[in-house]
């Protein structure tokens, strides 16, 4: 077992000897003191213990005390009492590993509680850290899986970045033991699969971003320990089909991105119990369908993106059903087919105070022909129709006219040829 020991960087270090008392005390600590030096992992202390820094790699150090500077007997008192607070601190790391060098490429801040380990070619999740770390950043290396309970000696993580890794396998309960964890980013990686046990111990989770990977599929049978969620990023993925109530433990839920995916299809039920969504990101996928009622769950939808779909019409209740205070809904960059149906659809929906559709005026058509390519929703589509409805309506109006006026003549004829039977039977009773 190596022998743990303590660089220290004192502005009162001098080039005397150091006392055999002092010598003895510090060999009893195992420390040693000297210049800083290049240390490629240090532990920050606070500010009253700036002049002993602790090096996280020294713990592992195998050499023998060096030589040490003159220490008066007040400063080896006044070290003594540092070291008294510092010892626990390296004691603890050193408990976890005294074997693999695993934290050489980690800064550790003890005051910030923040362990920095990103770019350094890890393989193997570091098994030295210090327990009370509350983030730990492991971005940019070579991490390929996930254990069970692989953060047992961290679990009072509160923020974990695993981004550009190459994991592909997370085990049933590998986040189990992170309790307070709020934030896990785990975007830029390989995960194909997410198993039923992902979510567990994640029940504290505010912020999960899993964008960028290789899911094809989203069940609910992966979420349901996710009480707590707020934003949820599976932009960039593949993901094809979202099972019904997918998101049915999410009722926290406020943001959702399913952007640049490959779903074609929105069915009622998968966004059922997300009443408290307030943005839905949907650009950049192949949708061409909703169903009605499909966002009738949404009531506290503020902003829906569809653009860049392949949505060629609507129905009018799809969005009409969205009952919520303000919706702005973003529908440009869709093959539009435009016809007189579907500009009714859009100007009823402008009517609609609470739905506001953001890029109305940029939605353009791709029914039409080359002349007329640049025409947007706004453009008059229905000219010949409306000249057809109002030719049929004056024709109707003027049948009607007609019927009317030939009634009335009719009427007036009877009328009269009855005023003259009643004068002849007069005269003739008159005669008689």
């Amino acid at each position: 077992m190596g022998v743990t020991m303590l660089r220290s960087t004192s502005p009162t270090q001098s080039s005397e000897t150091l006392p055999l008392q002092g010598h003895r005390e510090r060999e009893r600590l195992g420390g040693v003191f000297e210049d800083e030096g290049s240390c490629p992992c240090t532990i920050a202390l606070p500010s009253w213990l700036q002049t002993h820094k602790v090096c996280c790699t020294d713990i592992y150090t195998h050499s023998p005390p060096a030589a040490a500077p003159l220490m008066t007997d007040n400063k080896l008192r006044t070290s003594r009492m540092h070291l008294l607070f510092v010892l626990p601190l390296v004691l603890d790391v050193q408990s976890i590993s005294m074997i693999h060098n695993s934290t050489y490429d980690c800064t550790c801040d003890l005051v910030l509680k923040i362990a920095n380990c990103t770019s350094s070619n890890f393989t193997h999740l570091p098994a030295a850290l210090p327990p009370l770390t509350e983030q730990l950043d492991l971005s940019l290396n070579h991490l390929s899986a996930i254990q069970p309970r692989a953060f047992h000696g961290t679990r009072r993580l509160r923020v974990l970045l695993l981004s550009d890794n190459v994991i592909g396998a997370l085990a049933d309960g590998a986040f189990s033991l992170l309790e307070g964890l709020l934030r896990l980013d785990l975007s830029r990686n390989r995960i194909s699969f997410l198993s039923e046990g992902f979510s567990q111990g994640l029940g504290s989770l505010r912020d999960l971003s899993l964008a960028e990977n290789r899911l094809t599929s989203l069940d609910s049978s992966c979420f349901v320990h996710f009480d707590a969620l707020q934003r949820l990023n599976f932009s960039h993925n593949t993901i094809e089909t979202i099972k019904m109530r997918a998101f049915g433990s999410m009722s926290t839920l406020r943001q959702l991105h399913l952007n640049s995916n490959n779903l074609t299809l929105l069915r009622n039920g998968i966004f059922s119990m997300l009443r408290n969504l307030e943005v839905l990101n949907l650009h950049h996928n192949q949708i061409h369908y909703l169903d009605v009622g499909v966002l009738s769950p949404l009531t506290g939808l503020a902003v829906l993106d569809l653009t860049n779909n392949n949505l060629s019409t609507i129905q009018f209740k799809t969005f009409l059903s969205l009952n919520t205070y303000s919706t702005h809904i973003m529908l440009q960059g869709n093959p539009w087919n435009c016809d007189c149906d579907l500009q009714r659809v859009f100007r009823k929906l402008c009517n609609v105070k609470r739905l506001f559709l953001d890029d109305y005026d940029n939605l353009t058509c791709v029914n039409l022909d080359e002349s007329h390519r640049n025409y947007t929703m706004k453009e008059e589509f229905c000219i010949a129709e409306m000249v057809t409805v109002l030719v049929i309506t004056i024709t109707v109006i003027i049948t009607v006219v007609a019927a009317i006026v030939m009634a009335e003549k009719k009427r007036k004829k009877k009328n009269k040829e009855k005023h003259w039977t009643e004068v002849g039977e007069v005269s003739c009773a008159s005669q008689a």
